[in-house]
């Protein structure tokens, strides 16, 4: 018997190992906690349990987890089964040990607690427990309550087990002293796991606030490029779940772990995170002539100055005339005003269409604001005779698309590069080490012609293919924008099919994202009504 009775000991005492280093891998902490209480019911062949964490301000137990198999009772954790009972309160009113609950006296005095017979044991209020077994018709008897402390000995939990089952007979017996060494061996492997787990846990939170921090920062510069860098991440998943989901074709082979979906979407977060170093009135840059205002309205200025100097030039042709009234010259003279006031109004309605910017100049009309701003003149502020628009007015007037210059393109470009640099600059740990070459390589181009280093799709990852198209189709589709308006789907996914034809993303991922209708579903949470149009049947 005392052989038999060592290699039972010896075996649970293997198992105990084994379960350790199962805490130790797993990340999802529902997962743990139910993990931690079903291995103590197991070590000790109990018949159920509770497990309780310290809430945040200390004061008491929150329920976590229960399970009592012979009633198939299962709530907390992962069941998605809420524990409808209010926390332990570890102290009276008073501010007095509340020794009274078993489970408030273990955690208060860091010590285990074994009862043989709830029912017979002094100093211990079990009225609840005696409340539950009234109404399901259960027996309460022995019970084994095990305080869980961190390494800094710091309480973060409490493991309460029901009723140890004879495993011959299926009685209910009192847990025994094993049963006891083992619970406390466990709970301190166990707080291990969970301490461990919370603090990653705590330094990812900490991490992603950063990451929105910087979000948040970009967004006080630029309200527009704030909402793009929150809807890019969020259709990256979504192509990348479509893309792990499918079976068959170039991306069968495709799958992600948590940890890789987790890699992914902080390469989304933090894809712009170089904008932050980019000059807020070329991101926001809303017209052509715009800086930190709109420069549109100096040349109105020009306008009424050279309005005003065309009056006082015919007031003065007029005053010539005098004392001789010649009606004849004086007509001439007023019909000559009238066409230069005319030919003035039209210039500066010119002006004003081109300095727009929302649609593509055709070669005559750069030519006609060259011409004007070299033939026309006016008098400046210190009284100068000068070309009425400067070389640098004239070389934006005469954009041919959008509002930008090459320069200020160079300029947002640059966002990238900045962007690459900031995320190599950090100490990426091994499961999120791809983030800078994910997040760097959505401006990229599939035959090599992108940047900002001019990579082929063969040596790309998915995941930064993924997120040029996310990109892409972003842009297109905004409607936050200070220069354009959002695109219906249709002319969205038309202008995507020629980029797939054209080299510019991804062909495979790009059938993905249309065939498994990434692209409504990004819709639906995102845009406009009136932007879903027929683009619902709309096949690549």
């Amino acid at each position: 018997m005392e052989k038999q009775s060592a290699m039972d000991l010896f075996a649970r005492l293997d198992q105990l190992n084994r379960i350790g280093a199962e805490l130790s891998r797993e990340r999802n902490i529902a997962r743990l906690l139910e993990n931690i209480l079903e291995a103590a019911k197991t070590l000790t062949g109990a018949d159920g349990g509770t497990l309780y964490s310290v809430t945040e301000d200390g004061s008491a137990l929150h329920f976590e987890i229960m399970r009592t198999d012979s009633l198939d009772i299962r709530l907390g954790g992962t069941t998605g089964k809420p524990i409808d009972l209010p926390d332990l309160p570890l102290r009276r009113p008073d501010g007095s040990p509340n020794d009274a609950l078993v489970a408030a006296h273990a955690a208060l005095h860091g010590r285990a607690v074994n009862i043989a017979d709830a029912y017979s044991q002094q100093g211990f209020d079990f009225s609840g427990t005696r409340a539950f077994d009234q109404r399901t018709g259960y027996r309460s008897r022995s019970f084994l309550t095990v305080p869980m402390t961190d390494h800094q000995g710091d309480l973060i939990g409490v493991l309460q087990l029901l009723n140890a089952l004879d495993p011959e007979t299926g009685q209910v017996v009192p847990f025994s002293s094993a049963d006891q060494s083992l619970s406390e061996s466990l709970a301190s492997q166990a707080a291990i796991a969970l301490s461990n787990r919370l603090l990653i846990t705590q330094l990812e939170r900490l991490f992603e606030s950063f990451v929105k921090l910087i979000n948040i920062a970009i967004d006080e510069k630029s309200p527009y490029t704030g909402g793009h860098c929150e809807r890019v991440p969020e259709l990256t998943m979504m192509l990348a779940e479509a893309a792990d989901a499918t079976t068959t074709g170039p991306l069968a082979d495709f799958h992600m772990s948590e940890r890789d979906r987790y890699e992914l979407q902080m390469a989304g977060l933090l894809h712009d995170c170089g904008k932050i170093t980019t000059p807020v009135h070329v991101v926001d840059k809303a017209t052509k002539l715009q800086t930190l205002y709109d420069r549109i309205g100096l040349i109105d200025t020009r306008f009424e100055v050279l309005r005003r100097d065309a009056e006082l030039a015919a007031l003065r042709a007029q005053l010539a005339l005098r004392p001789v009234v010649d009606a004849g010259a004086e007509a001439v003279a007023t019909a000559g005003l009238q066409r230069e006031m005319k030919a003035i109004d039209e210039d500066r309605a010119f002006l004003r269409r081109c300095n727009l910017g929302v649609e593509a100049m055709q070669p005559t009309d750069q030519q006609r604001v060259r011409d004007m701003g070299t033939q026309r003149q006016w008098r400046n502020a210190d009284g100068v005779q000068t070309t009425f628009l400067s070389a640098e007015e004239v070389e934006n007037l005469t954009i041919r698309a959008g509002t930008l210059t090459q320069a200020e393109r160079d300029t947002i470009n640059y966002h990238i590069v900045a962007t690459i640099k900031m995320l190599e600059a950090l100490p990426w740990p091994h499961h999120l080490k791809n983030v800078p070459e994910y997040a760097g390589g959505h401006h990229e181009r599939m035959d090599g012609k992108g940047y900002p280093r001019g990579l082929t799709r063969e040596q790309m990852p998915v995941q930064a293919r993924m997120m040029g198209i996310a990109d892409i189709f972003e842009a297109l589709t905004a409607a936050d924008r200070p220069y354009k308006s959002g695109m219906k789907l249709s002319q969205a996914l038309a202008i995507m099919e020629r980029m797939k034809h054209g080299g510019h993303i991804d062909p495979d991922l790009f059938e993905v994202f249309v065939r498994e209708r990434v692209y409504q579903r990004y819709a639906e949470r995102f845009l406009d009504p009136e932007q879903i149009d027929t683009a619902t049947t709309f096949t690549s």
